[in-house]
């Protein structure tokens, strides 16, 4: 599996075998200029120029968190363990979220 942000403020989830669009995940505002998927494939981060970043559930495509922060975010993350998301901000600020609070 594939994910794509975009400037129209989707995401996106590609079949990478047959080129397919699995899903779009639409939430965001603004143009989307990260997704990190979780370490396990699990889940999906996705930030955007807005400053909001999103982790959805990438089997059932559903949102389930969300974080608002100062700034654009032009880059997220997680940690090896999938406990905690990162995101980078214009703002010269990262912010490092509690993924299971």
């Amino acid at each position: 599996m594939l994910a794509t942000a975009s400037f129209d403020g989707s995401v996106r989830l590609w079949n990478v075998q047959d080129g397919t669009c699995i899903r779009g995940l639409s939430r965001h505002k603004d143009s989307v200029y990260s997704v990190a998927f979780s370490p396990s494939g699990e889940y999906l981060a996705s930030g955007s120029l807005a400053g909001q970043l999103y982790v959805w559930n990438v089997r059932e495509g559903k949102h389930i968190k969300s974080f608002k922060g100062r700034g654009d975010i032009f880059e997220v993350a997680w940690n090896a363990e999938e406990s905690r998301v990162a995101a980078c901000f214009s703002s010269n600020i990262v912010s490092v979220i509690d993924f299971h609070s």
